[in-house]
């Protein structure tokens, strides 16, 4: 795989978790209502920015892509379940799906990564994946 191309995959969800934290550190007043809808506002909002922060660092960081991708994965999968599951989040919330686009994408570069970097995950049961 084109090293650039892997580049592009792990800056993508990066540049989108770090462009959210202001929302979630400055208790945005959109941000607070997403999380009140979720029913975990605050510790909840500050918690995923935390998260948020440790992946898109751990993604940026060659030895650690894919643990920051397997947690990118596991709260976009969160994010996703949030759009998809309650009403009143839905696809566009606040009129617009601009949140929901950027789970997704979030989501695919980050299991995308999963994938390539995989022996490297695996590496940590002793296991070999061919290919």
């Amino acid at each position: 795989m084109n090293k650039y191309f892997i580049w592009v995959v792990r800056i993508i969800p990066a540049v989108i978790m770090l462009q959210t934290l202001y929302f979630k550190f400055s208790a945005h007043p959109e941000s607070v209502k997403l999380f009140t809808i979720l029913g975990v506002e605050p510790w909840g909002r500050i918690g995923t920015g935390v998260f948020e922060l440790i992946a898109s660092i751990l993604l940026l960081i060659p030895r650690t892509t894919v643990y920051g991708a397997v947690l990118g994965v596991g709260l976009m999968c969160g994010a996703l379940a949030a759009h998809l599951g309650v009403k009143e989040v839905g696809i566009n919330y606040g009129g617009d799906p601009v949140l929901f686009i950027y789970a997704l994408v979030t989501f695919v570069c980050c299991l995308l990564l999963v994938y390539l970097f995989r022996n490297q995950l695996f590496s940590l049961l002793k296991l070999k994946v061919n290919g």
